[in-house]
């Protein structure tokens, strides 16, 4: 029997590269600014009891299933580049879920960064860059994309679009969607071209958050009970979106909890019923025509009760660090250095500003789970001494820069501070 709905699961996959405990004496003396030991131990630890052990499980549904069951992924680049450095066998597991020809791969922002926010050429900048990192790794060639924590808005969307991406995913934020369904593909009021898929984040985070929780009054969850949930919610709609963090499995939600059973047995309880099949982000929009634009004047995410930015935007010190770190960007462009634009790429890594959130009353649990400091202002300490040591690298290049270019015109003779006039041009008398 033929489907009608649809079902499609996203996770995305994300580590930072997390800075060591930078102090101000550091300044000017040592510019290493990574914990490489607790990069390394988190994501083996991680690889362990998440991504090697689901990648399998999705792996062996695929199969199980005859490539029916389908799921999508967004990989950042900080995450990829520690998989290559710490744990290539992720990467291998990656690439056999790609061979299947039932896994999409969607494309970001590199350091999974606020640029969409901050600086166009920026977000250009990392945006093909990951692209190419995913055609480099794994053969295929993103056409859907997803930015940082499912930021979007008219202005991010019309972006995208200008970018190549005919698929966005984004989330189906309340204050936005009304009495509207998230069940449904949408397009940009700004750009009709452009469709969206947007979060469902009831039946999203009745996985990633509320699986585990014993005092939850619907807990335990079962796969058959939730295929239930899903029925009830796209009665009259055409597709439910899931997307949640691949952490979720193993890390968020321990494997003790029942969560890799749960996963592994919700497939086939999808595909014997008949009433959905599982899509890609690519496949949904082919499958299902929208049934509307959607009008997002500021951006929204998936984060936090506010679905906003102000879970990285949301106070001075954020908003100071946030500054300061782009208004760095000309001058980045102007010396070129590839060292310093890696720094750079990862010192925009979102997480750094999320560290700095002051929220502590309904998401402070939340940000407190995903913090390795114990303050706000301590993160905010670190990471502007990191910043002003790496300004400091930055002023140094420009500086050497300038001196070569006046010795390069002394060399030619011409006057310090001055170009060469220009030819006049001559016309010839026919």
């Amino acid at each position: 029997m033929a489907s009608t709905k649809s079902i499609c699961l996203y996770f995305q996959v994300h580590q930072p590269t997390r800075l060591r405990l930078y102090r101000f004496f550091d300044i000017g003396k040592d510019s290493h600014y990574y914990d490489d030991f607790a990069n390394r131990t988190i994501l083996r630890r991680i690889a362990q009891k998440c991504y090697l052990p689901m990648n399998a499980l999705l792996l062996e549904a695929i199969r199980r299933h005859g490539g029916k069951f389908k799921v999508a992924f967004s990989i950042s680049g900080s995450a990829l580049d520690q998989f290559q450095r710490f744990a290539p066998e992720v990467i291998d597991s990656f690439r056999a879920l790609a061979a299947t020809g039932s896994v999409e791969f969607l494309c970001e922002t590199y350091y999974h960064s606020l640029a969409s926010l901050a600086s166009p050429s920026e977000f250009l900048h990392q945006v093909v860059k990951h692209r190419r990192k995913v055609e480099e790794l794994f053969g295929v060639t993103p056409t859907a994309f997803r930015n940082t924590e499912l930021i979007y808005s008219n202005a991010v969307g019309e972006q995208v679009y200008d970018l190549g991406f005919k698929t966005m995913l984004t989330e189906g934020a309340r204050h936005i969607l009304g009495w509207k369904s998230p069940n449904f593909v949408y397009t940009a009021e700004t750009q009709p071209k452009l469709r969206l898929l947007l979060r469902n984040a009831v039946l999203s985070d009745d996985i990633a958050f509320r699986f585990s929780n014993r005092s939850w009054d619907r807990w335990p969850l079962t796969a058959d009970k939730y295929l239930a949930w899903v029925k009830e919610s796209a009665k009259n709609d055409d597709i439910v979106n899931l997307f949640m963090d691949y952490e979720t499995f193993g890390e968020h939600q321990s494997a003790s909890s029942g969560i890799f059973d749960f996963m592994r047995a919700l497939p086939d309880a999808v595909l014997a019923d008949g009433m959905f099949a599982f899509v890609t982000p690519t496949e949904a929009v082919k499958k299902h025509k929208p049934v509307a634009g959607l009008e997002v004047a500021d951006p929204i995410s998936w984060a936090d009760e506010e679905r906003d930015v102000t879970a990285w935007l949301g106070n001075e010190l954020q908003q100071e660090a946030y500054n300061k770190v782009y208004a760095m960007t000309e001058k980045l462009s102007i010396v070129g250095d590839p060292d310093l634009w890696e720094d750079f790429g990862h010192l925009q890594e979102s997480d750094h500003f999320y560290y700095m959130c002051t929220k502590f009353f309904s998401d402070g649990e939340v940000h407190k789970y995903f913090n390795p400091y114990d303050t706000p202002y301590e993160a905010f300490i670190n990471y502007m001494n990191v910043l002003s040591d790496f300004q400091i690298r930055l002023d140094e290049k420009r500086e050497a820069l300038d001196v070569k270019e006046t010795a390069v015109e002394e060399l030619a003779g011409i006057p310090v501070g001055k170009t060469p006039a220009k030819k006049k041009k001559t016309v010839k008398k026919k």
